[in-house]
């Protein structure tokens, strides 16, 4: 009878052991489909950080330009490459000047770094551009640069 006794027992508690959790091959089956749900989502959504970017650097370049425009409305011409963007924000010592043309300092890009400005410029009255994600002239995708002219 304690032979019976202790098989029950021996049972029961397998049965609980058993219960307590998952598998070491069921959490395996679980992470490696989490890996591929990864493999497969990730890239696109690091692809759409990449054109968010660029969608913010054309919007505050297109912001920033229609400050100029009003800079020039009043001074009569753009600020000089030497003075910068700053001209915005602080008057360079124009009686003209009726600023400020931006509520808040110039912004940096989204990659954070300043924008290039130059007047006169290459492409028109001015140039205003981002060097994109690589910081570098040109380039393409989220390396590319984008520019005042092109948009």
């Amino acid at each position: 009878m304690d032979e019976d006794f202790t098989e029950v027992a021996s049972r029961k508690n397998r049965l609980r052991i058993s219960e307590l959790g998952f598998t070491l091959i069921e959490l395996l089956i679980v992470m490696i489909i989490l890996g591929l749900l990864a493999a497969l989502v990730a890239p696109k959504m690091f692809q759409k950080v990449g054109s968010s970017k660029q969608k913010a650097a054309k919007a505050q370049i297109a912001m920033i330009g229609t400050a100029l425009d009003a800079f020039r409305l009043d001074v009569g011409s753009y600020p000089p490459t030497e003075v910068g963007l700053d001209a915005l924000r602080k008057n360079p010592g124009s009686g003209a000047w009726d600023g400020p043309y931006l509520s808040k300092d110039v912004p940096r890009d989204p990659w954070g770094r300043p924008y290039v400005y130059r007047a006169p410029g290459e492409h028109g009255d001015y140039d205003l551009y981002s060097l994109g994600a690589d910081g570098q002239e040109g380039g393409e995708g989220e390396n590319a640069d984008v520019t005042s002219w092109e948009n």
